[in-house]
């Protein structure tokens, strides 16, 4: 009941004329940088944040949090429409949201992220308020072994169990490996893989991967097809603005399940909102090859309302995560670390003593982001739809000037520029022979994180392989790789029976 009623006072703070202001206005801010590709809501913090020193601690920190939230669903938002995502965590929202703009459903994905955003946000909100001390302890039971365990169990599942080709999803996952390599080792201080070239000291930036392959890569693989598929050279949008009752139904089940997924990933630091959109996307995917008629690869609404929900859920919990513990798990939560700091305060328990009014004010604040974000978003569907009207030509010349340009702003480098294009290249080249994307992109997100979890749990366990296997939560994450294995291989093997029956009276009939 504390918790309640200082959540009241925090919202007699936070419903002042100046703080629902900021509100508003992070929220703005927020969506129209995770709109623009390669400029984030970690970028936009870190921009304002000299320009926050003037105002009141709460206020700056309210707009950082609309920023927050904002960001996501900007970056979502250019994610269904033209396959641009922003960053990381909207790239499994691409694989079935862009699929449903190309099918003219796209106010109808973008109604499904803004109300996979709102309830994620808000269920994580909440568990902010009454549940933080379980959250604090589920994050403080990790160590190495958990976090290896964990990436290990990213890599097989996205790279065998959600690829269609096994061989082709381990080939992307090593590629992406492999970028994930280049740099000065930050323990031994060797150079790998950088070829002498002293701009890839610095190992290559997850940024400009994930414009190329993601954006750059489409805009090649839109230009070489434009004049053989004349008519997808306009994505035209057609139907209502919001959801009916049957695609309601069908997705908030997905919505559900991915806010579960996305929750406690808040608290656990494996780099914010990237890892729990994939293992939504994943468990979605092994859910819709158990149904009679399958609909991911045809823009299945299950495949992008799950993703959605994780990654919003992850925001509320990671901000409490930094509240209470100090701990920030996102780059956008570490960059708000640093501005606490800068106002002079130290986030963790203390700071709900010292300064109560900037913590509850800044707690309630979340739940107006979340309606302010839905207000402003959800009604506007149909016109963020009508970007697609635009002639390709025109579109696609235009986000291939804004991945430069976002490219750019985040590093100054022309080198990024040259790596930009070839990184690109690759993309298109794994469009044209059916390599999937997402392995790739989950090995250069977590390739890191794994390397690092392996060196420390086997420091601490003086080479003892066995600390892998050690705690009880490695061998429930890999008892549940094992089942999802299981399970992909039954279902891979009950398809190629179903197929041999159909194959075998068209081959009659091609001989007869």
């Amino acid at each position: 009941m504390d918790a309640i009623g200082m959540l009241m006072e925090g919202f007699a703070h936070a419903f002042t004329p100046m703080n629902l202001l900021f509100v508003v206005v992070g929220c703005l801010l927020g969506t129209a940088v995770g709109v623009l590709p390669g400029l984030g809501s970690s970028m936009a913090v870190a921009l304002l944040l000299p320009m926050t020193f003037a105002l009141d601690p709460t206020a700056a920190f309210i707009m950082f949090a609309g920023v927050y939230f904002g960001g996501l669903f900007g970056d979502s938002t250019m994610a269904i429409l033209l396959n641009t995502p922003g960053q990381a965590s909207s790239i499994a929202s691409t694989f079935e949201g862009h699929k449903m703009a190309r099918a003219g459903r796209a106010p109808q994905a973008l109604a499904t992220a803004a109300i996979g955003a709102f309830i994620g946000g808000m269920v994580s909100c909440v568990v902010v308020v009454f549940l933080a001390p379980a959250l604090a302890a589920l994050s403080s039971a990790f160590g190495p072994a958990e976090y290896f365990a964990l990436a290990l169990f990213a890599f097989i599942a996205t790279s065998s169990v959600v690829a269609d080709s096994v061989l082709k999803g381990i080939a992307a996952l090593i590629l992406g490996l492999g970028l994930a390599t280049i740099g000065i080792d930050s323990v031994s201080g060797a150079e790998r893989f950088s070829f002498g070239v002293p701009q890839l000291f610095d190992g290559v930036s997850l940024v400009t991967v994930t414009v190329a392959i993601l954006a750059l890569g489409e805009v090649f693989h839109i230009a070489s097809r434009i004049r053989r598929d004349p008519t997808s050279r306009i994505l035209r949008s057609k139907g209502r603005p919001f959801l009916s009752r049957a695609e309601f139904r069908e997705a908030m089940p997905a919505w559900l399940r991915g806010t579960g997924i996305g929750l406690p990933f808040g608290v656990i630091p494996v780099g914010g909102a990237d890892v729990p959109t994939f293992i939504a996307y994943s468990a979605e995917k092994a859910l819709d090859k158990r149904r009679k008629d399958p609909q991911f690869g045809r823009g299945a609404i299950r495949g992008l309302a799950a993703p959605e929900a994780a990654g919003n859920a992850t925001t509320g919990t990671a901000m409490g995560a930094l509240l209470a513990l100090g701990l920030p798990v996102s780059a956008t939560a570490a960059i708000m670390l640093a501005a606490f700091r800068q106002y002079g305060l130290q986030p963790g328990p203390l700071l709900f003593e010292r300064a109560p009014e900037l913590v509850w004010g800044l707690l309630a604040s979340f739940f107006l982001a979340m309606v302010v974000l839905l207000i402003l978003n959800l009604p506007f569907a149909q016109l963020w739809a009508k970007l697609l009207l635009i002639p390709r030509p025109y579109l696609y010349g235009g986000i291939a000037l804004m991945c430069g340009l976002g490219v750019f702003a985040t590093s100054s480098s022309s080198f990024e520029l040259l790596l930009l294009l070839g990184v690109g290249v690759l993309g298109f080249a794994m469009r044209r022979f059916g390599v999937p994307l997402a392995p790739l992109l989950i090995g250069m997100v977590l390739g890191p994180l794994a390397e690092t979890s392996m060196r420390d749990a086997l420091l601490s366990s003086g080479g003892d392989y066995g600390t892998f296997v050690a705690g009880p939560i490695p061998l429930v994450i890999y008892a549940l790789l094992l089942g999802a294995l299981a399970i992909s291989v039954v279902g891979r093997i009950r398809t190629r029976k179903t197929a041999a029956p159909v194959a075998a009276p068209e081959k009659e009939t091609a001989d007869a």
